[in-house]
């Protein structure tokens, strides 16, 4: 996982698998971005890419395994992430909704559809592209957001 900490640009190709994804995760956040940003700004970066990257693994990359290509770019302003794969798109063309689930009154929470609705309340300039065969996403987790 090559990291340049002057530019604080660092790229990573995971395998499109549960268990890799959550190594590079791990990876990422406990060693690679562990000074490089406040911890609220790492938390909130590191739930936006768990969500963003096990949607690519159950829904984009569920007909066929493939490789995910993580480019995360750290500066004093925040967090820009690039996440680039070459499998399904997503439906309709374009971001889902981002809808949170309805709530039962009592019992269990429902098991998925929180994904999105996380994605786009905890991130800042949100955008998804497919050119040719691959997907594009990004987003930005802005530091301004977090008190020092």
């Amino acid at each position: 996982m090559p990291c340049d900490m002057a530019r604080r640009r660092t790229r990573i190709v995971i395998p499109s698998d549960p268990l890799a994804v959550r190594q590079a995760l791990c990876a990422l956040f406990e060693r690679l971005l562990a000074g490089a940003m406040t911890a609220d700004a790492r938390d909130t970066a590191q739930i936006v890419l768990a969500e963003a990257l096990n949607n690519i693994v159950e829904h984009a990359y569920a007909q066929a395994p493939g490789e995910i290509e993580v480019t995360i770019d750290v500066s004093p302003g925040g967090l820009t992430c690039r996440i680039m794969d070459a499998g399904l798109p997503l439906p309709g063309g374009g971001l889902p909704e981002g809808e949170a689930p309805a709530l039962p009154a009592e019992g269990d929470l429902p098991e998925g559809g929180f994904g999105w609705h996380l994605i786009r309340a905890l991130s800042e300039d949100l955008n998804y592209r497919r050119e040719g065969e691959r997907n594009f996403l990004s987003f930005r987790i802005s530091a301004q957001q977090y008190p020092h």
